[in-house]
Parts: C-alpha cells; structure tokens; sequence
C-alpha cells in the first residue's frame, strides 16, 4: 500500500512542469501535500521550501535534502517559420530530447503545446537528415498553433525567454517499473515527503532537530548551497544513482555514492550509511558518478563545514528517458528512515 501511494505521487510529481526557473507551481504543491501534517514550513528566497521537524537534541541538527527542478528549456529566439530555437536549461544533450511533445508557458501563464524536431527532419525533403548534428541550431519547437513566421507567433503571448517543459509520458508497469522523465528527483522528493508524512502521522521523536530542503536550483547547480542553519552537521542529497557502463548502480538497490565529479563525499557517513542499510538488510549499491554534481556538494563548495552524503534509488538513462523500480525506491525508503533514527558519529 504505501509504494502505491507513492508511486501515485511520483506520478503527481512529474507531471507538474518545473524547469529550473520555473518551479512555483511544484513547490505550491509540495506545501499543499504538507499542509495537513503539522510541519514547520518556510520558503527561501529563491522559492524552494524548507521543512523543520524539532528533535530530542536541538544543538546538533541534520538537513535532508531532493530537488523539485528539472530539465527543461527556454525560448532563445522567434524563427522566421513561425518556429522556436531554444536553449537548454540543465546538462543533458539534443539529441535526447528530439520527437519530444513539449509546453511553452508563456509570462502571462498561456500554455502552448509544441513537438521538438529537428529542422531538417522530413526523410522525404532532407536526405541527409538522419546524419545532420542535433544542436541549436538545427532544432526547433513546432508549436501546435495556426502560425506561418514570427508575428503570428508574438501575437499569441509567446517571446523570448518564456519557459519550455517536456512531456513526462509517465507510467507505472505491472512488473514494477515507474518510467518517466523527471524522475531525477522527484522520486526522490516523493520519498522525503512519504517521511515526513509517516514522523508526523505516527508521531515519531527525532534524535536530532531535522530540516528537509525541497530545493529548487539544483539543475543549475545551487539549489542547496544556502539556508544550512549552523547547527548543521550531517547533510544528505536524495537524489539519483547513476547506471551505465562501469557502473555499480542498479534499477532494484538504494545507490550510495561514494565519489562524483566533485570528489569523494564524507568517508565515515559513507561507511555509517552502508553499516545501516547491511544492519537493517537494506540492499545497496556503492558507487562513483563521474559526471554529477549534488546539492551536498554544492553545499561544500559554497563553505559549509558540514559532513555530507548522497543516497538515492538507481535511475536507468538519467537526464533523458529514465526508469526505476519499486524495489530500489522501497530499499531507499528503508536507508533514509533508519538515517533519521540514528546516531550521529560525531
């Protein structure tokens, strides 16, 4: 029962569009599932949300961290075709985001709904078409409206600057798979809502005065560089494990990094976070992410004197068509639940 809650709620989740720069509407629906579990809750100034939950030691606190952004793209110019060229908001490449149905909100809140291709797509007109270079060039929005150049497009709101988000095409399998766009991180942020749900419904006592950060810039690289309160000293992203080629991370475990592009994250929380999940027979998965960056680390970057991890379940073509299991979302539950309970090692 509780994975069918949040399952439906991942669903929920990414299907609210929410590029970096563009995150009200999730974060307001973030506030409204929290509103009923007597949580303290407050905004930052650059719009994510922050959740206190006080424990039994309030000198010493923990912040958790996932982040409601995603990818996404912005309108970079009007084309004479009465087409879009966009550029991209996040890390992820053209290519995986051709053929994609997408929706240019525009600043006065009209929605718009378009298809990404490439120009030169027709196999009938451009014979070179499957050979030509997917970048900004040669890609564009086809908007779903009756436009033949630019004046007909700025005559229905849009111009540049206005916000694109990509079609999530969500779906939940019968052998257990969620697939989605945008599930680097809203699983993630589902499941720290599921937790502060179940401390708040079963009046749970933390061992430690413990904020939750449902950031909102991570993609960008700063969601979680700031509003760390001093008494901070454990900080943990929920965020993604990364599979691929060389990778230890799968579709079925909790993913605990042990190094990204950052460098290598706090050995003894690393080492706590293993000893937890083998003494709770969590399943896991340690692992290297070459090419990541998390709010915990941003958090480093930025100056805090914080010990800091990174856990999440294992997500299958990250940053583009991505999939996980029920099973390494419930094994993540598990890991961040036993966190929360346990000991400092301080």
């Amino acid at each position: 029962m509780f994975m069918k809650e949040t399952l439906q709620l991942i669903k929920k989740l990414v299907k609210i569009p929410s590029p970096s720069g563009n995150t009200e509407k999730v974060i307001s629906f973030v506030e409204s599932y929290l509103k009923d579990f007597q949580v303290k809750m407050k905004r930052n100034h650059k719009g994510g949300l922050i959740v206190t939950i006080p424990g039994k030691n309030d000198s010493q606190h923990r912040m958790l961290t996932a982040h409601v952004d995603t990818l996404g793209a912005i309108v970079k110019d009007i084309k004479s075709n009465g087409r879009l060229m966009i550029d991209l908001i996040g890390g992820f490449n053209y290519n995986s985001i051709e053929g994609e149905y997408c929706q240019i909100e525009t600043s006065n809140g009209q929605v718009y709904t378009g298809t990404i291709l490439m120009h030169q797509t027709s196999v009938h007109v451009y014979k070179e078409a499957g050979k030509l270079e997917r970048n900004q060039k040669n890609m564009e929005v086809r908007i779903d409206e009756r436009v033949h150049n630019a004046q007909d497009v700025r005559e229905l709101g849009i111009e540049v600057g206005d916000f694109i988000s990509f079609d999530p095409r969500v779906e939940i399998t019968t052998s257990g798979f969620i697939k989605s766009r945008h599930l680097d991180d809203k699983a993630s942020v589902a499941l720290l809502l599921d937790l502060i749900k179940k401390i708040s419904l079963e009046s749970i006592e933390l061992p430690y005065t413990t904020h939750f950060l449902i950031s909102n810039n991570e993609e960008i690289g700063y969601g979680g560089n700031s509003n760390i309160p001093i008494e901070t000293i454990e900080y943990l992203a929920v965020d993604m494990g990364a599979i691929g080629d060389g990778q230890a991370t799968d579709e079925y475990t909790v993913s605990i990094c042990a190094k990204d592009s950052s460098g290598p994250y706090h050995y003894g929380l690393r080492k706590k976070l293993v000893e937890l999940a083998k003494k709770h027979n969590i399943e896991n998965k340690v692992d290297i992410y070459p090419y990541y960056g998390s709010d915990a680390s941003a958090a480093i970057r930025s100056g805090h004197d914080l010990v800091h991890g990174l856990i999440g379940p294992g997500i299958d073509a990250s940053h583009a068509f991505e999939r996980t299991h029920t099973t390494s979302l419930e094994h993540t539950a598990k890991l961040l639940y036993c966190y929360v309970l346990s000991e400092m090692n301080i």
